[in-house]
């Protein structure tokens, strides 16, 4: 059963404390306007009694069709570029219903988290088959990979909030991956081959990002952790 769901403030509230105490109404007005997007439509799933699990498993789906739509000639990277974007709403959307509901728990927590991992790694396949060099790509899994680790076993070993907002988040990759994926696609119109050089671009900034970000990371995870003694 769904309890009583939540208001805006009382959902950000909720969402503040799972996500290291970052207070979503005092974010930047593009980030605040996009988690109260994604309250409002989990908040519509779940007046229809749509679980936040549906929601993730409909995420990791739209992602694993980016590779498979990224090589379609002509068309293909358009496609990818858009299932990125919509696999990027269903990430926001799922956590939001279960925030709006009520309905958080670790083990969803896990799940999200493994989704999001997953998704990546497809987006980062795709980049491969559209033409970037493995080894840039493995280099920006490996990173990112990192970044979320080393902010999970940092929480695990006393850190009591999310470090550093940093160059290298989700969102950041989102955005490389959507606009990697459009660029590769435009500039394929006009010769097949410039999309393997575009798409190797956005995997270098991709990994410059990544790596920016993690060293961000590290040196608040070493301030944290030396402040809490």
């Amino acid at each position: 059963m769904v309890g009583r769901q939540l208001n805006w403030n009382e959902y950000a509230t909720a969402w503040a404390r799972l996500h290291g105490g970052f207070d979503p109404r005092a974010a930047t007005p593009v980030v605040r306007g996009w988690l109260r997007f994604s309250y409002h439509v989990g908040f519509l799933l779940g007046r229809l009694r749509v679980g936040p699990t549906a929601v993730t498993v409909v995420g990791v789906l739209l992602c694993l069709c980016v590779p498979l739509l990224a090589v379609r000639p002509g068309d293909g990277p358009f496609l990818g570029a858009l299932f990125v974007l919509l696999a990027s709403v269903a990430d926001s959307v799922d956590g939001a219903v279960a925030v709006a509901t009520g309905r958080t728990t670790r083990l969803g927590y896990v799940y999200d988290s493994l989704a999001d991992r997953i998704g990546e790694a497809a987006w980062l396949v795709a980049f491969w088959l559209v033409g970037a060099p493995g080894a840039l790509v493995a280099a920006g899994g490996a990173l990112s990979w990192l970044h979320e680790y080393v902010r999970a076993r940092a929480v695990a070993a006393g850190m009591r909030e999310i470090g550093a907002v940093t160059v290298g988040e989700r969102p950041t990759r989102v955005c490389v991956a959507v606009a990697g994926l459009l660029l590769a696609g435009l500039s394929g119109l006009v010769e097949v081959d410039l999309a393997a050089g575009t798409i190797t671009m956005a995997t270098a900034v991709w990994v410059l990002l990544a790596a920016f970000g993690l060293g961000q990371l590290l040196s608040a995870v070493r301030r944290a952790l030396i402040d809490a003694g």
